[in-house]
């Protein structure tokens, strides 16, 4: 059996390394209620569906053969390494692993889970408290925690994008919106004003960039969301 032969049918690496990022996220951002098992489910399915085309079995260099090799004839599209599209793609063909978008996706993946970790840190000491979580990167956008899901999946995606995760993507950022939305009103109900003058002074997903830049300079940046 040749290397090639062995690119893809691992499915074992398709568990190992689902079950590894599964678990790294769950150490971070502990779901405790229906709605947190609800968003920490729709993020690993979206892990299983990229690792099972990552080293089980390519659907969407299956489907896309034909129109690939008319396009960018030359290339081995069932190599282990085409499966970095953008790369082949784009014509970084010596090693995309240390292609630009390989390097961006460790930007992104990494950004969202230390994300996600710091801000599971203030939540949890609010909760403790009965208080809000206005503090690290609550104070730059409303639910952190989302954003770093969307970040982490959007890294993925740029890394090794399937047709797969590309329709399930969207799909899931309208869930954590949604989610969002109803954490907010149980927000308000239980905290009333506080977290409406919360609301109309940070935003939900997007940071301010004048308050980026403010914070960095060491000044307040207030100003309405975006």
């Amino acid at each position: 059996m040749n290397v090639e032969t062995q690119a893809y049918g691992l499915w074992s690496l398709v568990i190992v390394n689902s079950a590894v990022f599964i678990l790294f996220a769950y150490s971070f951002f502990k779901p405790k209620t229906t709605r947190d098992w609800r968003s920490f489910g729709a993020f690993s399915a979206f892990l299983v569906a990229l690792f099972a085309e990552m080293y089980g079995f390519p659907l969407t260099i299956y489907l896309l053969s034909g129109w690939l090799q008319s396009r960018y004839p030359g290339i081995d599209w069932f190599s282990h390494d085409a499966g970095h599209l953008l790369e082949m793609m784009f014509g970084w063909r010596v090693n995309p692993h240390f292609g630009p978008f390989h390097l961006l996706s460790f930007i992104l993946i990494g950004g969202g889970f230390w994300l996600i970790a710091v801000a599971w840190r203030v939540l949890y000491d609010a909760q403790q408290h009965r208080s809000l979580a206005t503090s690290g990167p609550y104070s730059y956008v409303r639910h952190p925690q989302y954003v770093g899901f969307i970040l982490v999946m959007l890294g993925f995606l740029v890394q090794w994008p399937t047709l797969l995760t590309l329709a399930m993507f969207p799909v899931l950022v309208v869930m954590y919106v949604r989610l969002a939305r109803a954490e907010e009103r149980e927000a308000v109900a239980e905290f009333g004003d506080a977290y409406r003058a919360y609301m109309k002074n940070v935003p939900g997903f997007l940071p301010r960039l004048d308050r980026v830049l403010a914070r960095l300079s060491g000044q307040s940046g207030e100003g309405k969301p975006l």
